[in-house]
């Protein structure tokens, strides 16, 4: 991976070193991917351009095999790590303020004599968020997955049939063509139970004429996918049916706008206007989207508070919703890629 951009933020802003801890963020940056769990796990890239590995001893191989071709320092359990490399002071040190801990962030202070510290967030937020063409074609391949663990979810659907029945048939189904890990918990709710937008799937059993909502992605070589389907079961309810094609009209006109240079505000502007008018407003209570990428929810957002244009290469989701309590629950999402002139829709299940 290329890291100008990191090297680049510490010499421009006189900076020693950074200390990345994320592991999507230390993956992107080494090809190597792991969980850490309580361990220390992180990326040391000074201003100069060396950089130093901090893992458990048992992957340092795994770490070499992953073509990372900085220094590692392994440790064993019963070590610190800071005592397993000579002492050098970065007076001025950058961090994911979003995600190391206090108690690590005093270790770090005391073994590097930091002095101040600094934020590196969002130039790791932005040097994520354009996608190179590799990175597309991985997300494109995630949401070709997507598109058929909803079909295997609706060749399942029947009468009676519960709502941890078709998701272990989805789930299942995903295994066997080889993807072994869903991007989030897959959601399958049936008719009024879908009217909470983040529902917890049960034993509730499917009836004739209403919606099913199913709500899953997919991690394929490190990329996630996210799509949200409501697929009618029989004939739902004329009131259902009208939430439905209010939520696809605003699904279509906010992607309709993307495009690089148009406002990302605008765009979830577009899909609530069309709710609201359709006197649904209240029963709109999200954001329209986000990013999508290495991480299922990760930068940018795409809300009204979010002033950024679109560039060629980012990927996020569009998925309005309507949630009526007692009602219906309707959701439509697509992952979305912004081209150089438009953009292209990856998910590709029929709506």
């Amino acid at each position: 991976m290329n890291h100008n951009e990191i090297t680049t933020f510490l010499n421009d802003n006189n900076v020693d070193a950074a200390w990345i801890t994320t592991p999507l963020n230390i993956f992107y940056l080494t090809g190597y991917l792991s969980e850490p769990h309580e361990r220390l796990f992180s990326l040391l890239i000074t201003k100069d351009g060396e950089e130093t590995l901090f893992c458990p001893k048992m992957e340092v191989e795994e770490a070499k095999n992953a073509g990372f071709k900085g220094n590692i320092v392994g440790y064993l359990d019963t070590e610190s790590a800071f005592d397993l490399i000579e002492q050098r002071d970065y007076a001025t040190f950058a961090i994911e303020a979003e995600h190391l801990s206090v108690k690590r962030l005093r270790e770090v202070e005391q073994a590097f004599n930091v002095q101040q510290i600094e934020d590196i967030d969002q130039v790791l937020k932005d040097v994520r968020n354009v996608k190179t063409d590799e990175e597309i074609e991985l997300l494109h391949e995630a949401a070709k997955y997507a598109d058929l663990a909803i079909q295997a979810g609706v060749e399942k659907l029947a009468e009676g049939v519960t709502e941890i029945e078709v998701l272990n048939h989805i789930e299942t189904t995903m295994k066997q063509h080889g993807i072994s890990k869903m991007s989030f918990d897959t959601m399958v709710l049936f008719g009024d139970h879908a009217a909470a937008p983040h529902g917890t799937p049960g034993d509730r059993q499917l009836k004739n004429n209403e919606f099913v909502l199913f709500d899953l992605g997919v991690i394929y070589k490190g990329y996630c996918s996210d799509i949200t389907r409501t697929v009618a079961f029989g004939t739902p309810t004329d009131k259902a049916k009208e939430i439905y094609n209010i939520v696809l009209e605003a699904n279509k006109q906010a992607i309709s706008i993307i495009k690089p240079g148009a406002k990302i505000s605008e765009c979830d502007k577009v899909a609530r206007d069309i709710i609201s008018n359709a006197g649904f407003g209240e029963y709109f209570p999200h954001r329209l989207g986000h990013g999508l990428g290495l991480s299922v929810h990760e930068f940018p957002d795409i809300s009204s508070a979010n002033k950024d244009e679109f560039k060629p290469g980012m990927v996020l989701t569009v998925e309005p919703g309507i949630y009526v309590p007692g009602v219906a629950g309707v959701r439509i999402e697509d992952d979305i890629v912004v081209t150089e002139d438009g953009h292209r829709i990856l998910t590709g299940y029929q709506k």
